[in-house]
């Protein structure tokens, strides 16, 4: 998104001139009107502040190179007396606040401690919480501002921690909304153990008594159960940061201990001075009235904003704006043109927000003009739709991704008519002329008609919600009715470590024994959890295949709102692909698949044949490690199994599915397979381990095949004892059986599916890097799995 975005000239800009006056600000030779700085009060360009940056250099030089543990300049004793005069305690001043975050949070945070963070709480508080995770101490995530959430985990850990921490930023920087601090409070007040830690930065010196902040403004008092970390840079326009606390025991604690203020170097003499001259002007009534200013330009620009149909996403009395977009393209091209008009705005993108809550962030401040504000107002009235229109997106799009207006429900059947292109929806494939589907879609996995025949009954009636799904069909023709698209997509419950690493799946399945719905999430997927390869036909040479492209997204978008899924994903495209750009576009962030494998050309005649296709390498490895086994096995194949194979057989399935958390799903249920064993397109390959030659033991291996449309032969699943895998290579020699039963029934294709590509290298498959492109309602789920991640490494 980054690289894209610095691509788009809208990123990684450089001012240019030889002063800055704060109004304004020149980009490759053009003076534009500047709504991107978080200098609210305008006071990094005031005269006494820069004066006394000007004396204290000529003073005192350009640093005081030794650590402050040692010895503080000679300034730093008035700033932190002007500090405790405006918070009526001492500060505990650091070099910036990411220093601040790791001097604090590991020597405040204690073995015995839990801690709790805002998924939208600045990053360098969430850097500064790694550390506590080699202590091993735990640190969970909760949704944005989600009171329920954050009271369901103070429960689960208040009886095992002594202390629970839950940290959020006083004001957000992109959206400007407030952090709910009445209500956390009253829910400290319920459960005592609760610690409050404030990234107030963003809050500082527009708002409160001294301009102390926006959380300080809240209180009457600093409770010792709260701790805030400000700032003497952005709006204090100055630099370094402070934190504020008023335990007086672990203010000291922290003096002596955080690692940063004891080794860094501490604040030049011009940061120092400059931060005096400041906390002068907060500790005088001009402070009032720099505020007072402020809040006029803010609802000026709040008054300009209700007037027009701009999506305001938060509206409130913060000098934080942010227009929503939903798509990055709309954002790059609306970014561009106010950029073009003379306004610098800052473009809002993933990850600083979910990827469809793209959008503008405007800063207002004292720089700015009433005439400046009203010119900015009028632009986005003129520009706003145009860039919804050049990037094929609308209102009702952009407000359907903040959740601003009310869906509607969903329609059973729908048929979609355009000038030059009709689409047909259906929720069941047998509403689907099974040789049209088949001619677009058989070949490969199990989503020809008569497998997605088989998908729909398994996957319906079951009594777990999990293991049942809805089934979503589009096919776009042109007026002769020529196919040029075709796809299908699913509605389930997806685990959200689906492909995450599986120390983190380990974690998240020790919940899951309590309650199995933990950590899971609402998909509409293209495909389905049961299908692997190119789940969409695309006509590529047809001239009208983009609108076709196109009109698919619009569809299944709207879907996607109508159903309420919290994720959408396109998914099992080859690197180069003819949707990267366009789903881009649209807000879809790429991630790398498992890889596919697949083992083409399966005609060769004898054994001998078939080893003489592999590479020297994989030859030797077949005589010495598959060939040498199989007569230590019993093969069968079977189209119908006995109630008592199909439990064994299940539960060989469910050894392999437990043992490998590479891609975690739910397990099928029984009753699926008691339907696969009723389908004539199913065959179980079976191996039983001959004890002696006359006896044979039960079933130790079997594999689940699916004969796709006499293309392709697919084995779905494999079953094993892990005993009997070890002694006698049996995995390997299931994936051999599989190539053999594909060759004797004719079928020139194995789609061996994704994981253990090694294993089916060595046979001879053809491995397929793939990508997906995902978007998600919010960056919760990635951003939570990410903290287990962290603290599983």
């Amino acid at each position: 998104m980054i690289s894209k975005a610095k691509e788009e000239q809208v990123l990684h800009l450089y001012a240019e001139g030889t002063s800055l006056n704060g109004r304004t600000i020149q980009i490759q030779g053009k003076s534009m009107l500047h709504f991107g700085t978080t200098g609210y009060l305008g006071l990094e360009q005031d005269n006494r502040i820069k004066a006394a940056a000007i004396d204290a250099i000529q003073n005192y030089g350009t640093q005081f190179p030794l650590s402050k543990t040692y010895i503080s300049n000679p300034l730093y004793a008035t700033l932190e007396a002007k500090i405790e005069s405006m918070y009526d305690m001492p500060p505990i001043i650091t070099k910036n606040s990411t220093l601040g975050h790791l001097a604090v949070i590991p020597t405040m945070v204690r073995d015995e401690d839990a801690v709790i963070l805002d998924h939208q709480v600045h990053w360098s508080v969430q850097q500064a919480c790694q550390q506590l995770k080699l202590r091993g101490i735990p640190v969970e995530m909760i949704r944005h501002s989600s009171l329920t959430m954050l009271e369901d985990k103070i429960k689960e850990y208040k009886n095992t921690s002594k202390k629970i921490w839950y940290m959020a930023d006083g004001v957000y920087s992109m959206f400007g909304d407030y952090a709910p601090v009445k209500e956390l409070m009253a829910l400290s007040q319920k459960y005592p153990q609760l610690q409050l830690y404030f990234d107030d930065v963003h809050g500082m010196s527009w708002k409160g008594k001294n301009g102390t902040g926006f959380i300080k403004g809240q209180l009457e008092s600093l409770p010792e159960n709260v701790f805030i970390m400000s700032t003497l840079s952005k709006t204090f326009g100055a630099s370094g940061a402070m934190l504020i606390t008023s335990d007086e025991k672990l203010r000291e604690k922290i003096k002596n201990f955080g690692g940063p203020l004891t080794f860094s170097a501490q604040l030049e003499p011009a940061s120092v001075a400059a931060a005096i001259a400041s906390a002068e002007i907060h500790l005088s009534s001009e402070i009032g009235l720099l505020q007072s200013q402020l809040s006029e330009r803010v609802a000026y620009f709040n008054q300009l904003l209700s007037q027009t149909e701009i999506p305001l996403v938060i509206q409130n009395d913060a000098p934080v704006f942010f227009v929503g977009t939903g798509t990055p393209a709309t954002t790059y091209t609306l970014t561009q043109k106010l950029l073009k008009e003379g306004f610098f705005v800052n473009p809002g993108l993933f990850p600083a927000v979910p990827v469809k809550n793209s959008g503008i962030r405007i800063t207002v401040s004292l720089h700015n003009q009433k005439e400046d504000i009203k010119l900015l107002s009028e632009a986005l009235e003129q520009y706003y739709p145009k860039a919804l229109e050049e990037t094929d997106n609308s209102q009702d799009k952009v407000k359907k991704s903040f959740g601003i207006t009310q869906i509607k429900p969903i329609q059973g059947l729908d048929y979609i008519q355009s000038k030059d292109l009709q689409l047909q929806f259906e929720t069941t494939i047998k509403n689907i002329d099974k040789k049209v589907w088949d001619s677009l879609m058989s070949g490969q996995s199990v989503f020809d008609w008569q497998g997605l025949a088989y998908l729909e009954e398994a996957f319906s009636n079951n009594p777990d919600s999990y293991n049942n799904w809805n089934f979503y069909y589009y096919i776009v023709k042109d007026k002769t009715g020529t196919p040029l698209l075709a796809t299908f997509f699913t509605l389930a419950i997806w685990k959200d470590d689906l492909l995450s690493p599986e120390s983190v799946s380990k974690q998240i399945e020790e919940k899951r024994k309590a309650n199995p719905l933990y950590h899971t999430s609402k998909v509409l997927s293209m495909g389905s959890l049961f299908t692997e390869g190119n789940h969409c036909y695309l006509n590529a040479q047809h001239p009208l295949v983009n609108q076709a492209q196109k009109i698919l997204l619009e569809k299944a978008e709207q879907l996607y709102h109508n159903l309420d899924a919290d994720m959408m994903v396109y998914r099992d495209f080859e690197a180069n692909n003819n949707w990267n750009e366009l789903l881009h576009q649209q807000g879809f962030v790429k991630i790398d698949m498992p890889d596919s494998c697949v083992v083409e050309n399966n005609s060769w005649i004898s054994v001998k044949d078939f080893v003489a296709t592999l590479s020297a390498r994989s030859q030797k490895h077949f005589r010495r490690d598959i060939m040498p086994y199989e007569s230590f096995f019993d093969i069968v194949c079977k189209h119908t199994l006995s109630e008592a194979e199909l439990i064994r057989v299940y539960e060989l399935y469910t050894n392999v599915k437990n043992h490998n958390l590479a891609i975690n799903t739910f397990s099928v249920p029984l009753e699926a397979f008691r339907k696969m064993n009723q389908n004539q397109s199913w065959e179980f390959i079976l191996l039983r381990t001959k004890i002696k030659e006359s006896d044979l033991s039960e079933i130790t291996g079997v594999a689940f095949c699916y004969k796709n449309s006499a293309l392709s032969y697919v084995p779905v699943f494999v079953g094993m004892d892990y005993g009997c895998n070890l002694k006698f290579n049996l995995y390997r020699q299931l994936l051999f059986q599989i190539i053999k039963r594909a060759n004797a029934l004719g079928y020139e294709k194995v789609d061996f599916g994704f994981s253990a590509t090694f294993e089916k290298r060595k046979l001879g498959a053809q491995i397929i890097p793939k990508v997906a492109y995902i978007q998600s309602k919010d960056n919760f789920v990635q951003e939570a799995l990410s903290v287990l991640q962290n603290e599983s490494k």
